[in-house]
């Protein structure tokens, strides 16, 4: 056996470790549907996608992820990206992150456009730095490593459940400007700070 083909079992078995380590591959658990009809400002979807303001504008202007809530509309309106918007921007991070160019990071943008609610969650997105795929299952994973592709992992029901939990504690509202409390805001003065930083 060369040390070349070595080195290859040893990436095939590290990647079968991980995908059994880490159950959140390919979790089949049910997640909950997406919420529907509310949306969460700027500030907001930042915050929950790990990025700045100057990128969510940047990415809305360049129609890579623009919110589905409520575009601007004129000076002084305010944008409202809904769960979905939220999730696809903190992918986007995460590739921009790994070094994943441009041109792909737009093409991994419009694949998950076509995906609805479980299917999207049950895919992981792997990516070499130069090509994106998509995975369903640790053996497609496998696959891609012993063909030397797959560097690095994305598993979109793993990310849906961190944009949850972190939109779970912050303010949204709905589209006609009416805020809605956080999750967590079980009290009269949590609601009154949760309306008070959404306006």
């Amino acid at each position: 056996m060369s040390a070349g083909s070595t080195h290859t079992e040893q990436a095939v078995d590290a990647a079968v470790a991980q995908a059994d380590s880490q159950g959140v591959l390919f979790d089949e658990s049910t997640l909950r549907p997406l919420p529907a009809g509310v949306g969460y400002r700027g500030p907001v979807a930042c915050s929950a996608a790990g990025i700045t303001y100057r990128q969510l504008d940047y990415w809305a202007r360049t129609g890579l992820v623009t919110p589905s809530v409520r575009d601007a509309a004129g000076s002084g309106s305010q944008r409202l990206y809904g769960f979905r918007d939220i999730l696809v921007l903190r992918i986007v991070k995460r590739l921009i992150d790994t070094g994943v160019s441009l041109p792909n990071i737009r093409a991994a943008v419009d694949h998950l456009a076509d995906r609805t609610g479980e299917d999207l969650a049950s895919l992981t997105i792997m990516s070499d730095g130069a090509s994106i795929y998509e995975c369903r299952s640790a053996d497609e994973v496998v696959d891609l490593v012993r063909g030397g592709q797959g560097v690095f992992g994305i598993a979109v029901g793993s990310v849906w459940r961190e944009v949850e939990g972190t939109l779970a504690q912050l303010p949204g509202e709905h589209p006609e400007g009416e805020p809605i409390a956080p999750a967590g805001a079980t009290d009269e003065l949590a609601a009154r700070r949760a309306r008070r930083a959404a306006g």
